[in-house]
């Protein structure tokens, strides 16, 4: 099967992780069960998530000339995604997201300091990269004026464009039209839907380019009449990058050429299997893992 190239245009992160047993109250203290610094932000995330299918993959994206930032680029390198575009900047320190797990769930505060050196103007240099894409995937970790220079070109050069729209915020018509999927979860569907100024057709048309991401109940296809795909039961460890696993499974999917009920199906598994183990990247599975689940399930890859 031919690689398709898939470039992910976003946030490159170092999550700080802290594990507990007890959610503290507003000034309370508590003792907390572990501590963690791993590779995130997700741009880098959902780039992993598509290399580790196997998927030719590029990253577009800033780190600082700081300790994080050699470590996160080295990582991303040694994931088989090309990281020559990710440009260290002086003027901040590398993106980070401070998440706490508890109870099988998570909260997360991001900074994201050298995300937002990822301008138009860097965006514009790397046309010809994008140009050579078969699939863009972004999300909003970045500036959104980047992120609309990106799909602006992006869709000059016919690439497929799946935008992830985490975390959420107002979007603009133009920006939406160009767009192939929209990969909400159910909160981030109420927020996109709710411009007052759209017609009845515009939003119409919105609707028929979301995947909706809906954890446990797995994920409906609005443009298919609302097309439930199942979830898949498993042990939860951590949900943490479980919808960055989706978004590039899905990526990865589409790039080789499945059909879109095929493709949710396929990332549904990789998002199921990526919250059995600990952290965003740490539960990414393999194309073999992926394959290997869906056996287990009287299921076999097409």
């Amino acid at each position: 099967m031919t690689k398709k190239k898939i470039t992910v245009i976003g946030s490159i992160n170092m999550d700080i992780v802290t594990s507990t047993n007890i959610l503290p109250k507003m000034g309370e203290t508590v003792l907390g069960k572990a501590f963690h610094t791993i590779p995130g932000g997700k741009g880098a995330n959902q780039a992993v998530a598509a290399a580790r299918l196997g998927a030719d993959v590029s990253i577009i994206g800033c780190v600082g000339r700081d300790t994080f930032g050699k470590e996160l680029k080295q990582h991303l390198n040694n994931q088989g995604i090309d990281v020559q575009n990710v440009e260290p900047v002086t003027e901040t320190s590398t993106g980070t997201a401070t998440i706490t797990v508890f109870d099988g769930d998570n909260s997360i505060i991001v900074v994201p300091g050298a995300n937002y050196h990822v301008t138009p103007v860097y965006i514009e240099r790397l046309e010809k990269i994008i140009a050579e894409s078969d699939v863009v995937l972004l999300q909003l970790e970045i500036p959104i004026e980047t992120v609309e220079k990106a799909v602006e070109i992006a869709s000059k050069h016919n690439a497929t464009i799946i935008l992830n729209p985490a975390p959420i915020q107002l979007l603009s018509k133009e920006l939406l039209s160009k767009i192939d999927y929209i990969t909400p979860n159910e909160h981030e569907q109420e927020m996109l839907l709710t411009s007052s100024d759209w017609t009845d057709e515009e939003r119409k048309e919105i609707i028929k380019k979301c995947i909706v991401t809906k954890g446990s109940k797995g994920v409906s296809i609005l443009k298919r009449n609302e097309l439930q795909i199942p979830s898949f039961n498993v042990d939860v460890v951590d949900t943490t990058g479980a919808g960055d696993t989706f978004n590039g499974a899905l990526a990865y999917c589409l790039s080789i050429g499945y059909e879109l009920e095929e493709a949710c199906h396929f990332a549904n598994a990789a998002a199921a299997l990526s919250v059995t183990k600990f952290g965003a990247q740490g539960g990414m599975p393999t194309l073999q893992e992926v394959e290997e689940f869906l056996q287990l399930r009287g299921e076999k890859r097409k």
